[in-house]
């Protein structure tokens, strides 16, 4: 008879485990779990076991634990790289590769029976959908950013992996060899666009003083984007940057889903949007907002000032005329856990940030939507955390790639995410799909990955 219930047993139980636990066997697996503490309830009903402890428990599958999932607070941990399935993984509890405490610190650690795969799965998935590593310390980069190459993934060539699903979808192998009857319920491929609207525009929807402004300096450095500038703004050319009817109608025929983020704060060195009041961007912002899910992309400061924050966010909902409930923070600017708890706090119930960058890749080892786990309070929040796979700009501003080399990283991110059954989320700009040269260039990979993403 099949069956989607298990039991996972523990000595004892903790927010981390609970927390992994519903992750693996709950949200990629889809099967009914539950923690038990007490042995006597493990045989009832012949509902299969995982025995996540060092006791030996007859017809039980046993996943040996290091002590991570049990402590409290950050501790340092050394990442030590074997392999499993042809897969990178870390966490073998028998090699106390974790840097902490010992080993022999997780419940029940005098038993020396061998574990039925050779590292600890739970530990090492919360590692790296958690963010342990980013509240370690580590040297930001010039915009205060954790960098792609601090990672752990990075550093040991798993970056462009979503280790987390796959190794879930090899130990769902196991335990169905183990126990025939065992229901699984993965999800299926499916994929996501999204867009940051940085600069809605490159000449219109600017002040009389900036208009002035840029007008002089493309006299000074460049007459044809003076000339351009003008013809633009007596009405006898398009906007550059306006490519919105384009990226609609893209979207619209080959059937994606898409996001996009608006931001609302105030011009600044690394703001270069229309101001919040403005007629043209407000129409703007309002035709695609009533036709797809919207959100705030949060200004270069606003990640970690609150009133800013706030007040951006109630600006863009006034011109939605309704409550703003997605982010994605500007310059993916953004540090664990202070920017998560701020917009948590401030109705945000969906952030778009979790991705590098400087490099494409599963920031947090996983292709799928998870729930933020905030280790400074140790509890799973309500913000839900949606990762992208790659950012546009990674490509030409930080990896120096044409389009042609960055195709090819984008086969290997969809194929991946389509074998890890999850979403796949880009990351674009207007400005990148300019109408000029270059950005028919971009183009051409965009209208390519809107076709290879399809499910």
């Amino acid at each position: 008879m099949c069956s989607s219930q298990i039991r996972i047993y523990s000595e004892k139980t903790s927010p981390r485990l609970d927390y992994a636990a519903g992750l693996i066997f709950g949200d990629i697996m889809g099967l009914d779990w539950e923690i038990v503490t007490d042995e006597s309830r493990i045989s009832r009903q012949g509902i299969p076991v995982i025995n996540y402890s060092r006791k030996s428990i007859p017809d039980s599958f046993r996943i040996k634990p290091v002590s991570l999932l049990f402590e409290k607070g950050i501790i340092p941990r050394e990442i030590s790289i074997t392999e499993w399935k042809g897969l990178p993984v870390f966490f073998d509890a028998d090699r106390n590769p974790d840097g902490g405490p010992d080993s022999g610190s997780a419940p029940g650690s005098g038993s020396d029976c061998i574990s039925e795969i050779p590292f600890d799965l739970l530990a090492a998935s919360f590692y790296l959908v958690s963010r342990y590593e980013e509240y370690l310390d580590y040297r930001p980069d010039r915009h205060g950013r954790f960098p792609a190459s601090a990672s752990a993934a990075y550093r040991h060539g798993f970056l462009t992996l979503p280790v987390v699903d796959l190794w879930t979808r090899e130990l769902a192998k196991e335990l169905g060899q183990k126990y025939p009857g065992l229901k699984f319920s993965f999800s299926s491929y499916h994929a996501l666009f999204t867009m940051d609207s940085d600069q809605p525009f490159a000449y219109l929807g600017k002040s009389l003083f900036r208009t002035a402004g840029g007008l002089a300096r493309n006299m000074l450095t460049d007459r044809r984007k003076a000339a351009e500038r003008l013809r633009v703004l007596a009405g006898k050319a398009r906007d550059p940057f306006d490519v919105y009817d384009y990226i609609l109608r893209s979207i619209a025929e080959s059937g994606s889903c898409a996001r996009f983020f608006f931001p609302a704060g105030s011009l600044s060195e690394y703001d270069r949007n229309p101001n919040w009041r403005n007629r043209r961007y407000r129409k703007l912002i309002r035709k695609l907002g009533n036709s797809h899910v919207s959100g705030l992309h949060p200004s270069y400061l606003a990640s970690d000032d609150l009133s800013r924050f706030r007040s951006e966010r109630e600006r863009l909902g006034r011109i939605l005329n309704r409550p703003v409930e997605i982010s994605r923070f500007h310059f993916i600017r953004m540090r664990i856990p202070g920017s998560y708890r701020m917009i948590s706090g401030e109705g945000i119930n969906e952030d778009y940030s979790m991705g590098y960058p400087d490099h494409p890749g599963f920031r947090a080892g996983i292709a799928r939507p998870f729930f933020f786990y905030d280790l400074g309070e140790e509890r799973k929040t309500d913000l839900k955390l949606v990762p992208f796979q790659f950012m546009d700009s990674s490509f030409y501003d930080y990896m120096n790639l044409d389009p042609e080399e960055a195709e090819e990283l984008i086969i290997k991110l969809v194929d991946e995410t389509r074998n890890a059954g999850g979403l796949f989320v880009s990351l674009w700009h207007n400005t990148t799909l300019a109408d000029t040269y270059e950005g028919r260039r971009w183009r051409a990979l965009f209208e390519k990955m809107l076709v290879m993403q399809k499910p």
